[in-house]
C-alpha cells in the first residue's frame, strides 16, 4: 500500500468576487492589482509544483476523483442549498454565503473539491491505500449545512465521512482541524452525534467570531464529543506540540477511531496574512508524524490530510511538503524561512506560559 495523493487541476480555476482581501469592495475600500479573495490557487499550485520539482511525486500514488454525486452531497447538504447554489453557479456566478464567492461553473468545482476528498476516505478507509492527501479547493471547513462562509462552499470532510459511513467502512471517526481558523463547519455537522469527535486547535477570537469557545463541547448525543482548543495569538512551535501530546492525542486514542481525517490549514504558520501565529513547516511535520503513529496504533493507520487554509503563496508549499512526511518519503524541502522562524519563537518563558494555558484549558474541561 502507498500514500494518495489527490488532485485536479480544475480545482485551482475556482474564482472569487469583488473583494480587496477580505473586505467588498465600495466606498473607501480599493482594488488589488491581483484582485480578489486571500484563497488564491496560488497557494495549492506551487505546492503541487514543489513536489514536483523535488520528485517527491514519484513516491506519491498520485490521482484523480469524480465529482462528488449529489447523493453524496445530499447526506449534509439540504436539496434547496444545493438548487440555488446550482442555479447560481450556472447564471454566471456570484455569492450566497458570507466570504463565499464563486463565477460560473464554481458548483461543479466545488463538488470537485468534495468528490477529491471522498475518494481519499473512501480509499484509506477501505484499505486501498494506507494513508492519503486531498488537495481539496475551495476549502470546506467553515461550510454550515445551508451556510456557505469563508471561502467554503461544500463541507468536503463531512461529505467525506458520510460516503464513508453509508458504504460501512467506518463506525467511527475523529476529525483534527489545525487551521488557525475555527471548524465551525464541521462542528455544525456533528455537533449533536457521538461516533465523531471533532477537535479543532484554532486561534482564538479569529474566525468565526461567534463559534469555537472552550466550553461548546456539544449537545445532546454529541455531548462531550465536540473539542475546541481556542489558542492565544502567538502560540507557537513548542505549544502546538504540547497541545498535540497532552490534549489532543489522549483524547483521539480514548475515543478509538476507524480512521482519522485532518483539516489542514497552514494559515497558523507564522508568515500568514489571515493569522497571528508563529507555527513554522517543521510545526506541521512534527505535528503530522505524531497523528500518522497515532492512526498506526489506533486504526491501521487509517489516515486522511484535506487541505483547508493558509494564504501565503511562498510559505504554504513549504509547510504542505512538510506535511507529505506522512508518506515516509526521504524527500524534503529545505524550509528557507526556519532560521528567521526560529528565531521569531516565543522565548522560554512565553512559551511556558503558552503551554500552562494549554493545560489549564484542559483542567477547567475535566480532560
Amino acid at each position: 500500500m502507498a500514500t494518495g495523493f489527490f488532485w485536479n487541476e480544475r480545482t485551482f480555476w475556482h474564482a472569487g468576487g469583488n473583494y480587496a482581501g477580505t473586505l467588498q469592495l465600495g466606498g473607501l475600500v480599493q482594488p488589488l492589482a491581483a484582485g480578489g479573495l486571500p484563497e488564491s490557487p496560488e497557494t495549492k499550485r506551487r505546492l503541487k509544483n514543489l513536489m514536483d520539482v523535488t520528485g517527491i511525486t514519484r513516491d506519491l500514488d498520485m490521482r484523480d476523483a469524480p465529482e462528488a454525486s449529489r447523493e453524496e452531497l445530499l447526506r449534509v447538504h439540504p436539496a434547496t442549498y444545493l438548487d440555488a447554489f446550482k442555479a447560481t453557479s450556472d447564471s454566471g456566478g456570484g455569492e450566497i454565503g458570507l466570504h463565499a464567492p464563486f463565477a460560473s461553473g464554481g458548483y461543479d468545482i466545488a463538488a470537485l473539491s468534495a468528490g477529491l476528498a471522498t475518494a481519499a476516505v473512501r480509499a484509506v478507509a477501505s484499505g486501498e491505500l494506507t494513508n492519503a492527501y486531498s488537495l481539496s479547493r475551495p476549502p470546506g471547513h467553515h461550510c454550515e449545512p445551508e451556510s456557505p462562509m469563508g471561502f467554503c462552499l461544500m463541507a468536503n470532510i463531512a461529505i467525506a465521512l458520510e460516503a464513508a459511513f453509508a458504504e460501512g467502512q467506518i463506525k467511527r471517526a475523529v476529525v483534527l482541524d489545525w487551521d488557525v481558523h475555527h471548524g465551525n463547519g464541521t462542528e455544525a455537522v456533528y455537533y449533536s452525534r457521538s461516533d465523531v469527535l471533532t477537535i479543532s486547535m484554532h486561534q482564538e477570537g479569529n474566525y468565526p467570531l461567534e463559534t469555537g469557545a472552550l466550553h461548546d463541547r456539544g449537545r445532546e448525543d454529541g455531548a462531550g464529543f465536540n473539542l475546541n482548543l481556542p489558542l492565544p495569538p502567538g502560540t507557537g512551535h513548542e505549544a502546538y506540540l504540547h497541545a498535540l501530546d497532552t490534549v489532543v492525542i489522549p483524547q483521539i486514542n480514548a475515543f478509538a477511531p476507524d480512521i482519522i481525517i485532518v483539516a489542514c490549514g497552514y494559515d497558523c504558520a507564522a508568515s500568514d496574512p489571515l493569522g497571528s501565529m508563529l507555527a513554522m513547516a517543521r510545526t506541521f511535520a512534527d505535528m503530522t508524524t505524531r497523528v500518522k503513529q497515532t492512526a498506526e496504533e489506533i486504526c491501521d493507520g487509517k489516515l486522511v490530510v484535506v487541505h483547508e487554509g493558509g494564504y501565503s503563496e511562498v510559505y504554504v508549499p513549504f509547510c504542505g511538503h512538510a506535511v507529505e512526511a506522512l508518506s515516509g518519503s526521504d524527500i524534503l524541502a529545505a524550509d528557507p524561512l526556519d532560521h528567521v522562524l526560529t528565531r521569531r519563537q516565543p522565548n522560554p518563558r512565553v512559551a511556558a506560559f503558552q503551554k500552562e494555558l494549554i493545560d489549564d484549558m484542559a483542567k477547567e474541561l475535566g480532560l
